[in-house]
């Protein structure tokens, strides 16, 4: 796909503001996709659609096809009739302190959010026979998604597979049309994907064959990086690494369809970690740190060419940073898609090709990604030196606490054809709104905006800018 020059906004759905705990496809996701219209902004980029693990993240999935149920809509379920008045009310006097309304938390939202949408499920399935027959035919239409409700429900009953089949139904329903809303009014939605899926997933436990597993269905690998500007001693994430020449055996089905229907239900994705198609770090199970990791062969074009077939006009950003060598930036260039600079990282060698002036067209320019702190708190933690040097580089000679818009219309006026802002450098936001620190378990992915502060944002001087710099709207629906 040839990009458009255009902007957007990175900000993930549980993000968004409302009354019950954590964003939701509702009213306050049209809304915030009418500020992005006025704005003048062509793309929506959210984090992974996934269901999160227990701290929140959403890239350690159940299943690399389901949806997260915490994104469903409860005044929509009110408005189909399947949510009562008092039910509604009673769950939003639980989210109704003002720690609940700044952050997620997830904890509680598993205990209370799991518990009503299966009151809502069990009465549906007791009630309404038609629809529940319509869930389970839908599900079982999309059987990658019917393995994880399998796999969630297992031994566990109907009752149980029933619940996980209507939140999927009720998921993408509710997503279909928020996608529709935003589609109508130029704007495109950015999915991501993750490269890995978690071992305790619906992929691992119906797909083994594709995994580097023992004879007891334990990881023999486990992913992670070496050190780089995100881990000076490396991350070992722990998710199991592929068998790619089991996957090539069968045509990498798997991942082909793993990506056509995240292609289906988004408009563009970014695909994690892109390195790892070219060469992966793979470290042993039972390693005490990432240092004792090596470097594989990935399946390289083979894969990829097959990707870009399959993606024919739709976005596919790939994600190039950390630790990347002459084979990865071969891959990237032979398959067409754009890479990502990031701001932040533009000062942390000589002539960086994350410098403005050295952005290529085809790439994606971002002022820092989820899991960078703020652009002001980046400004404010740099040493003086690289401070002064930033700010003369975007021409800011006052506080370079004010600085971050001079940062974002430095970006603006570069070659780069997509910019990506996070919702927290737009509003100018610190390090406690930062979404993810990279090798912390804990106390990550919980922030959310509210709407005063969505409010603030001034949507005529947004959208001068976007008119400035060309790069007003920028999405076409079926281009």
């Amino acid at each position: 796909m040839k990009l458009t020059r255009s902007r957007g906004v990175l900000m993930h759905v549980s993000t968004l503001n409302g009354d019950f705990g954590c964003g939701s496809f509702g009213k306050e996701a049209r809304d915030f996709v009418d500020l992005l219209a006025d704005c003048g902004y062509g793309y929506w980029q959210t984090l992974p659609f996934g269901v999160p693990d227990e701290g929140g993240s959403p890239y350690k999935s159940y299943s690399a096809f389901a949806g997260n149920p915490l994104f469903i809509d409860l005044p929509t379920l009110a408005d189909e009739g399947l949510l009562t008045s008092d039910e509604l009310e009673a769950e939003r006097a639980i989210y109704a302190s003002d720690e609940r309304i700044y952050n997620c938390d997830f904890a509680m939202l598993t205990e209370t959010r799991y518990a009503l949408l299966r009151r809502v499920a069990e009465r549906l399935r007791r009630e309404n026979e038609p629809l529940a027959r319509q869930i389970c035919d839908f599900c079982l239409e999309h059987p990658y998604v019917d393995d994880y409700c399998r796999y969630m429900s297992r031994d566990r009953g109907d009752e149980e597979l029933f619940f996980h089949r209507f939140t999927q139904y009720e998921f993408l329903t509710q997503w279909w049309k928020l996608k529709r809303y935003a589609n109508e009014h130029g704007v495109g939605i950015i999915g991501d994907i993750p490269i890995y899926v978690d071992v305790d997933s619906a992929d691992v436990s119906s797909y083994p064959q594709y995994f580097q597993l023992d004879s007891d269905a334990r990881p023999v690998t486990v992913a992670g990086v070496p050190p780089d500007y995100f881990s000076p001693e490396g991350q070992m994430w722990g998710n199991p690494v592929y068998d790619w020449d089991a996957l090539r055996r069968d045509g990498y089905k798997w991942w082909l369809d793993r990506l056509a229907w995240q292609l289906e239900i988004f408009d563009g994705i970014r695909i994690d970690h892109f390195r790892g198609f070219s060469a992966f770090y793979g470290i042993p199970a039972d390693a005490k740190t990432a240092l004792e990791g090596r470097w594989y062969d990935g399946p390289g074009m083979d894969f990829i060419g097959r990707v870009a077939q399959l993606a024919q006009d739709k976005l596919i950003i790939a994600e190039d940073l950390g630790v990347i060598d002459d084979d990865t930036r071969e891959l990237l260039r032979a398959s067409g898609f754009p890479g990502m600079r990031v701001f932040q990282f533009a000062f942390t060698e000589e002539n960086s090709p994350h410098l403005p002036h050295n952005y290529v067209e085809n790439c994606v320019a971002y002022s820092g990604t989820h899991d960078n702190t703020t652009l002001l708190a980046y400004t404010l933690e740099l040493d003086e030196k690289t401070r002064s040097e930033m700010l003369s580089y975007i021409g800011f000679y006052g506080d370079g606490a004010a600085s971050g818009d001079a940062v974002l219309r430095t970006i603006s006026r570069s070659a780069a054809a997509l910019v990506i802002f996070p919702i927290q450098d737009i509003l100018g936001y610190g390090c406690d709104t930062r979404m993810n620190v990279p090798g912390v378990a804990l106390g990550n992915w919980s922030y959310r905006v509210t709407k005063p502060q969505l409010d603030s944002i001034d949507r005529a001087y947004r959208r001068e800018l976007g008119r400035v710099y060309g790069r007003l709207g920028g999405y076409t629906p079926g281009k």
